[in-house]
This record gives C-alpha cells, sequence and structure tokens, in this order.
C-alpha cells in the first residue's frame, strides 16, 4: 500500500466589521510558535472528525469570545503553498465572515490577545496578509452584485447607514442623491419597514430591512478610481 506524506489542514477567517466608520479586520496575537508575538488571523488546526464549516464556527468561538451564528459565513479560497506553515505542510480553507459592528473581542485558545485593525493593516504572520487582502476584495466586489452589504447593518437601517457600509468597505465618499437613487432603483434590494429613525441629527430618515433580492439588478458598480494628480 503506496505511503502518503503527512498534512494538516487548518481554517483561517477573514472577520470584516464595520467600526468608527472604517471597514475593520479581526487580528489575534499568536501565543505560540511559530511566530509568536505575531498578529495573524484567527484560525486553527481542523480536528479529526470535524467538517470544514464546523471548524470555522468554533475557531471564531474559541479565538475570540465572538458569538456564532450571527455572522455571514462563506467560504473564500484554499492556499496550500509548500512553505505557508514552517512547521510542516499546512493547507489552509479561508473563510470570510462579515457581521454588523462586532464587539471588542477577547482572546483565547492560543491566541495572547486580540483586536479590531483599521485596513490595510501591516505585516502579517503566515501568508495571512494575502488571506486578508483576498478577503477584502471578495467583500468590496460582492458589494457590487449582492446584497451583501446589508449584512454590515443592523436589522432595520436607514439609506444614509447603507451609505456609509459602501463608503467604509469601497474606501472612497460617494454622492448620497446618486447613490439613493441607485439603491431604491435596485429590484429587491431593500423593503421599507414603514418606521422612521428617532434621534440624531436633522430630520428623521426612513428605515428599510434588506429584500428577498439575492442578486442587484441593476448592479452597483464601484465608481472608476480618480486619475493620479499630474
Amino acid at each position: 500500500m503506496p505511503e502518503f506524506p503527512p498534512f494538516a489542514v487548518t481554517v483561517d477567517l477573514v472577520v470584516l466589521t464595520v467600526r468608527d466608520g472604517a471597514l475593520q479586520a479581526l487580528l489575534i496575537r499568536r501565543a505560540e510558535p511559530p511566530y509568536a508575538g505575531r498578529w495573524a488571523l484567527p484560525g486553527g488546526f481542523v480536528r479529526p472528525a470535524e467538517d470544514l464549516p464546523a471548524a470555522a464556527v468554533r475557531e471564531l468561538a474559541e479565538e475570540t469570545g465572538l458569538p456564532a451564528g450571527s455572522a455571514h459565513l462563506e467560504q473564500l479560497a484554499t492556499y496550500g503553498a509548500p512553505d505557508r506553515d514552517p512547521r510542516m505542510r499546512v493547507v489552509s480553507v479561508a473563510y470570510l465572515v462579515l457581521a454588523p459592528d462586532l464587539p471588542v473581542p477577547r482572546a483565547g485558545g492560543d491566541a495572547a490577545d486580540a483586536r479590531w485593525a483599521r485596513v490595510p493593516v501591516g505585516a502579517l504572520a503566515f501568508d495571512h496578509g494575502r488571506i486578508l487582502a483576498d478577503g477584502v476584495e471578495r467583500a468590496r466586489a460582492k458589494l457590487e452584485y449582492t446584497p451583501l452589504a446589508a449584512e454590515f447593518c443592523p436589522a432595520e437601517f436607514t439609506i444614509g447607514d447603507l451609505r456609509a457600509v459602501y463608503e467604509s468597505v469601497w474606501g472612497i465618499p460617494l454622492d448620497p442623491r446618486n447613490f439613493h437613487r441607485k439603491v431604491t432603483g435596485s429590484t429587491g434590494f431593500l423593503e421599507p419597514t414603514g418606521r422612521w429613525s428617532e434621534g440624531g441629527r436633522g430630520r428623521p430618515a426612513q428605515l428599510h430591512r434588506r429584500g428577498p433580492a439575492t442578486q442587484l439588478t441593476p448592479p452597483m458598480l464601484r465608481p472608476p478610481p480618480e486619475p493620479p494628480a499630474p
């Protein structure tokens, strides 16, 4: 019977939220080698009898204390470069996690600390910088064609709240009137609740919830980048 070289499978989590008006990613400080003391994405090894999504949910709870089941979770990509982990051959399945204004994280498991960091962040352990960049770009692209932006909002939100999400994730300002026209003209994106916001500055704004659409028609395309100054 042929012998196969041993390798391990891990899950890594790109957890994104909008806090303080900016797109932020969840990072943990590693407590153990390799890369002890370095910042990394939360994650860990998949247990022998464990399915991949279950491992992702478990690691999210163990390393950060964040609640499970209340966030958008989707598989991002697989990373398997032979030298990505100095311990042995490790293949990582990365997941993208999105949720509105998540709380201050609590480090647990083999994490020495946990924090939110504004995107883009500095250098990370392993190949986590690449994984994070891929997750951020996935989120930015999906905001164009799907109602994923609503995952960053509470159950009921104003169009101004939704615009703030797009501005934070895309990293660019948007014209309020043009944005309002586009989101209200996208079939099934939003549903009015019949209620209005209370408090805050200015006039009350109409509250909406996410509609039944799974694709945006027409899409919310990102504005082209401005040309560099001469």
